[in-house]
């Protein structure tokens, strides 16, 4: 599933095609993605100007000057096209510009979904009126971590991981960002000292800004909206490594806890 920095890498390709934009024609190609596509898309996003352009967690965010604000999630394959060629099977909703250019959502599992509402509702939407911080905003720091971590016996990684805590941590990011501050994904989050939180927020925010740098990480279906990949995986020190030496010598170990693959290096994270 794309994460943070593959959606902020998505909202950075959309900005050139349609941010100061007029939409002419906003097609959806089918009924839903997860769920119905909203009854009135078309009506108030064709003839709207796109204002802006954003990312709330793994979310994007289109605005325009009607005060309105598409949403959409890229799900497990969605992925943006910009001019194609061709439309695709695939290709469930497209929009158009005045200069005919064309943008559309592809999304082979429909596990994406796109919202439209208020961009005064934006913050009372129910899927982001619960979640933490962003971890790239000066709100998220060791300060907070240790606050809203105290007293638990979780591990650290799923109290990451938990949107309520910190907004559109994913478990690419979660692994590397543990394995770069040198804690153990199972250390109870309550039992990190402040000290190591300073730690591990930084290397939160050097991990999610070098791979937004790089373009995202190219994970299954993930493209960027230029078509090309990206390219952070590469530069993946534990996450897919299972069975490979750690920069220390040992090797990279892998665990799965509630579904999800945890990669770590018991040698370096304590």
């Amino acid at each position: 599933m794309p994460e943070l920095p593959e959606v902020e890498t998505t909202v950075a390709g959309l900005r050139p095609a349609l941010e100061g934009k007029r939409l002419t024609r906003v097609e959806p190609r089918r009924p839903d993605l997860r769920r119905p596509f909203p009854p009135d898309l078309r009506q108030r996003m064709t003839g709207a100007r796109v204002t802006s352009l954003g990312r709330r967690a793994k979310y994007g965010l289109i605005e325009t000057d009607r005060g309105d604000v598409m949403i959409f999630h890229l799900g497990m394959s969605g992925r943006w096209r910009i001019d194609p060629t061709e439309l695709e099977k695939h290709d469930h909703l497209l929009l158009e510009t005045e200069e005919k250019r064309q943008l559309v959502l592809n999304d082979p599992r429909r596990f994406g979904s796109v919202d439209l509402i208020k961009l005064e509702e934006l913050e009372a939407f129910e899927t982001f009126s619960k979640m933490g911080p962003e971890p790239l905003g000066d709100s998220f720091n060791a300060a907070y971590l240790k606050q809203v971590t105290k007293g638990r016996k979780a591990p650290i990684k799923q109290l990451l991981l938990d949107q309520r805590n910190v907004a559109g941590l994913g478990n690419i990011y979660v692994c590397e960002a543990l394995h770069m501050a040198g804690i153990s994904p199972r250390r109870m989050g309550g039992q990190i000292s402040k000290a190591r939180y300073e730690k591990l927020v930084s290397a939160i925010k050097q991990v999610l800004e070098s791979a937004i740098a790089a373009g995202g990480s190219s994970l299954r279906d993930f493209v960027r909206p230029d078509g090309e990949l990206g390219y952070f995986a590469k530069d993946w020190l534990v996450y897919g490594r299972e069975g490979s030496p750690c920069h220390c010598g040992a090797i990279v170990k892998r665990r799965v806890d509630s579904g999800r693959s945890t990669f770590y290096c018991a040698k370096c994270q304590k």
